[in-house]
């Protein structure tokens, strides 16, 4: 734990504590359940679906369940609002990366063991609890590091508003059990009788000290090639950070070495990021 104790308490104080840490209990039968009869209302931007319950008789029936982006704000704990962006100048996101200490090329995917381990744990974190994907834990997508970048800037981000995108853009797909743990957290919030099978309990994988074993490793590379270790900045140093103004990731007066010869070569790819 010791080359990963820096970022600790900026987790504890973060505002997306909750739904890094939360360990709720998962029944496969009620996410799936949520996921196979879901449909997005666009003119409410309301999800609706249903679950099944059992009448005093034990006839099941399906009872609605609606989720709006406030109830994940809510249930989640996220601390966020509707006026926050979820979208960030990606020379802002990219320039924070690389004061960070990130070690890869600016205009190719962005990997978490690129970092040095204090920044690769963060990375890790806020994939592993937030992203919408089913795997590839090590690449890190647009909005996981808009998440970093504001979050290490202490700057407002719509959370959210993103998971809430996405959970819409899988009802609008292939519907996949897509966020068991806050699925779960919200149907409870909403049905907190739900019958719960303990054999119906999903395996989710948590943060454990063989993860950290993993995480502290660099696979095929040497003690002299492992990405050098850089010193925290942002919030992470100092609970009131105050980020700088005009999208910039770092103030005028800051002495951490300088990244703009690396960020030099950046090709902009995306309108949005």
């Amino acid at each position: 734990m010791e080359p990963f104790k820096e970022i600790i308490p900026f987790f504890k104080e973060s505002r997306i504590c909750m739904a890094l840490t939360e360990k709720h209990k998962c029944y496969e039968s009620h996410v799936r359940t949520f996921w196979k009869p879901v449909r997005y209302d666009e003119e409410e931007n309301t999800i609706y679906s249903a679950v099944k319950m059992k009448d005093e008789n034990g006839k099941d029936f399906d009872l609605e369940v609606k989720v709006i982006v406030e109830d994940a704000r809510r249930v989640l704990d996220l601390k966020d609002n509707d006026d926050d962006p979820i979208i960030i100048p990606e020379r802002l996101s990219k320039g924070l990366w690389f004061r960070m200490g990130y070690t890869g090329h600016v205009n190719d995917k962005y990997i978490k063991s690129r970092f040095c381990r204090p920044y690769k744990f963060l990375v890790y974190c806020l994939v592993h609890a937030l992203s919408h994907r089913k795997g590839a834990y090590d690449e890190t997508s647009d909005y996981i590091m808009n998440i970093v970048a504001c979050f290490v800037l202490n700057i407002s981000y719509n959370i959210s508003q993103v998971i809430f995108n996405h959970m819409v853009d899988n009802v609008k797909g292939e519907k996949y059990i897509m966020y068991p743990r806050f699925i779960q957290m919200l149907l409870d919030d909403q049905l907190p009788n739900l019958p719960k099978d303990p054999t119906d309990e999903m395996k989710l994988h948590h943060m454990n000290s063989e993860t950290l074993k993993i995480l502290n490793k660099y696979k095929g590379l040497t003690p002299e090639q492992e990405p050098r270790v850089k010193g925290m900045i942002g919030k992470i140093m100092k609970l009131n950070y105050v980020a700088p103004e005009n999208d910039q990731w770092r103030h005028a007066e800051s002495n951490s070495e300088d990244e703009s010869e690396r960020l030099s070569e950046m090709v902009e790819k995306k309108l949005r990021f």
